[in-house]
């Protein structure tokens, strides 16, 4: 049987040592006394992987029931908007699960604060455009691994609690007084889809990504991080870039125009492999290993990217696209399941269970 996790990054895994800075205001002196205060009513045999998979869960539920209401990003468009399109109820739910998981882990909620958001600004933002939103949020989130994996450290961006508290809030709102709320024509006559697409691409710039590449430059001036050879260093970009330019190509040019033909598939997709392709980031990076220059559900990808751009029917082109969805899905489900089963049987532990001394 083939093992994702190699005897050097088991070894790796047994020196790690959590090593972050978080100065943000809000997380300091807000958040973190909430979460201690929480942690008291957490039994002590409740392993730190149960929490965070069951943040997940929430997560998943959310998307399920805007997936089920909202399939398509119609449902508040102006051609078909009507403040009962989405029940209020769900929009109070989903905040409330939202607030859970960031408490409960934090790991996933990049990409759902996307998830969530789309449904508030779908008419605002064209698929293409909310497409590269998400990639902006896909390029924060790794570069933060990337950072970690050359200097040991995690640095905490101050963006993260703002968005994910000012999220909750958005959908609060909205099941308070409606989504019409933010069919609103603001000073300038910006709307709210734009004004959200400027703040998240220049707070990224600002807070996260010019910071990112700041505290790299400065771990090698001062010596104090991992030190790695420049091609090592930058290795972790290769499959990033690839996988960006493949799917960047098929949603500019693709003949049947699947971005707006298929949305939400195209969205999973694309967050599905990027997950994976951050998961191996963080084993090596957490394992002080060289990282992979390139993923291998890459190659089914690029062979449907092409296959699509060179020519097919769009009925073609969609039952690719959601054979490909479930074909990454399950590769990434069989990934992750089993390097946290290596994991487990290196360590001796239980996954989502604290086992006893005495035991």
């Amino acid at each position: 049987m083939s093992r994702f996790l190699s005897k050097d990054q088991l070894e790796g895994f047994e020196k790690y040592k959590y090593n972050s800075i978080d100065t943000s205001i809000l997380s300091t002196y807000v958040m973190h006394p909430f979460w201690n205060w929480c942690v008291q009513f957490c039994p002590v045999w409740v392993a730190p992987n149960l929490l965070t998979f069951s943040g997940f869960l929430l997560t998943v539920i959310n998307f399920l029931l805007f997936s089920y209401y909202d399939y398509g990003f119609h449902a508040l468009s102006k051609e078909n908007f009507t403040n009962d399109s989405i029940p209020n109820w769900v929009w109070a739910v989903t905040a409330v699960n939202l607030f859970v998981a960031y408490t409960l882990g934090e790991n996933h909620i990049k990409i759902i604060i996307a998830e969530l958001t789309s449904h508030d600004i779908q008419d605002e933002l064209t698929p293409l455009r909310f497409y590269f939103v998400i990639w902006n949020i896909f390029l924060n989130f790794y570069l933060t691994h990337w950072e970690k994996y050359n200097t040991g450290v995690m640095f905490l961006p101050w963006g993260y609690d703002f968005t994910m508290l000012g999220s909750c809030i958005l959908l609060l709102v909205t099941s308070l007084i409606g989504p019409s709320a933010w069919h609103v024509t603001l000073p300038g006559g910006l709307t709210p889809g734009v004004v959200f697409e400027i703040v998240l691409y220049f707070s990224a710039i600002i807070t996260s990504q010019t910071v990112i590449l700041w505290n790299i430059y400065k771990s090698y001036r001062d010596g104090t991080g991992k030190m790695r050879p420049f091609i090592e260093a930058v290795r972790p970009l290769f499959p990033l870039a690839i996988f960006f330019i493949l799917s960047t190509a098929w949603a500019l040019y693709s003949p049947n125009d699947v971005i707006n033909k298929g949305p939400r598939l195209f969205y999973i997709l694309t967050g599905t492999i990027f997950s994976n392709i951050n998961c191996r980031l963080i084993v090596s990076q957490m394992s002080d290993t060289c990282c992979e220059s390139f993923n291998d559900l890459l190659i089914p990808y690029a062979a449907v990217v092409f296959a699509c751009l060179y020519g097919v029917s769009e009925a073609v082109e969609l039952v690719l696209l959601s054979l490909l969805t479930a074909l990454v899905s399950v590769a990434h489900i069989y990934y992750g399941t089993h390097v946290v089963q290596e994991m487990c049987e290196h360590f001796k532990i239980s996954c989502f269970k604290i086992k006893s001394k005495s035991n």
